[in-house]
């Protein structure tokens, strides 16, 4: 099963897909109010979907298309305080994007720090069962603010030196009543970051990643996670310019999901009751790592096989000059 939210004239929905249509829900206005009713009622979420599922049908060729009344939002977030969505990520966890790292800051044939964290996951980041692994890399992206939708454009802003896609799968999860982390789905994701400045030094890792990012347009309800395979590609002028075959999931990365999800919300703060956690778990590769600069307009498509309809999102790059923030004395 896959879940749509939309937005339009009569507020938010929430829908099923249906191939050509999207059969909305009666009574939740968001996955968030979902996900919690089937927590409340102890059932699975997908079946908690099916027994809100109506009658009332959209189509999703005139909504993807963005020639309807409705348009689509981030497939999950906190409907009611953005800042009680977390959005974080693991870097290092494919090998291209570990070759990618290596290749940005290496010296001569020096082995990066990145690349030793790499190591160390291919080492450790794969635990038996009831054990703990070796912490993978980790990095906070910002709240759900910084969330956007299929359509919505990801900003390059002045402070910035570049922007760049990241064609990820996010886990999304909803910490339940007790306290623990309850996995809601997956979603395509494009996590966005600023590579030339991350080339400067690796430890500008951090402040690289505090950009808008997108998710969606359709979460999956427990998606087959052992081996995904897909494509990125960069439209400009309407014509394809990159494209690459891409794949991510367990046989694919150095570090199970058991391991980045224990090393996430290992934290006391990351287990608040009600807290939405969007978590981006690597990308195989990107652009960037092949000598592409997005320009102003640019189309970039995510696509994963299982997670519906290809996420696009073009580029937009806010012009002028950085200015100071003046801190003044209340």
């Amino acid at each position: 099963m896959r879940l749509i939210q939309l937005y339009g004239p009569e507020g938010r929905r929430v829908g099923v897909v249906e191939d050509d249509y999207i059969r909305l829900l009666a009574e939740a206005r968001s996955v968030y109010a979902l996900a919690r009713s089937a927590l409340s009622a102890g059932v699975p979420l997908a079946r908690a979907a099916a027994a809100d599922a109506g009658k009332e049908l959209a189509s999703y060729d005139e909504i993807y298309g963005g020639h309807s009344r409705w348009r689509i939002l981030p497939c999950v977030d906190h409907p009611l305080e953005p800042a009680r969505c977390m959005v974080s990520g693991t870097g290092l966890s494919h090998m291209r994007s570990a070759g990618n790292r290596q290749a940005m800051h290496a010296a001569d044939s020096q082995i990066t720090d990145s690349m030793r964290m790499y190591q160390w996951g291919v080492e450790g980041g794969r635990p038996e069962p009831g054990r703990v692994g070796v912490s993978p890399e980790w990095f906070y992206k910002g709240t759900g603010a910084s969330l956007r939708a299929h359509g919505d454009s990801l900003d390059i802003p002045p402070y910035a030196e570049d922007g760049g896609e990241e064609p990820e799968i996010a886990g999304v999860y909803l910490i339940d009543a007790a306290g623990a982390p309850r996995r809601v789905g997956m979603t395509a994701g494009n996590e966005f970051s600023d590579h030339v400045f991350e080339k400067k030094n690796y430890l500008y890792l951090a402040s690289s990643k505090l950009r808008t990012c997108a998710i969606g347009p359709e979460l999956a309800i427990a998606p087959d996670f052992e081996l995904v395979h897909g494509e990125v590609a960069i439209e400009r002028g309407g014509e394809v310019i990159w494209s690459k075959a891409i794949q991510t999931g367990e046989r694919a990365m150095c570090h199970s999901l058991a391991n980045i999800e224990h090393h996430h919300f290992k934290f006391e703060g990351h287990r608040r009751p009600g807290d939405v956690h969007i978590h981006f778990f690597g990308a195989d590769a990107f652009s960037f790592g092949e000598g592409i600069r997005l320009a102003d307009g640019d189309m970039m498509q995510v696509r994963w096989d299982g997670f519906g309809r290809p996420l696009r999102n073009p580029v937009r790059v806010i012009g002028g000059e950085e200015a100071p923030v003046v801190v003044r004395e209340v």
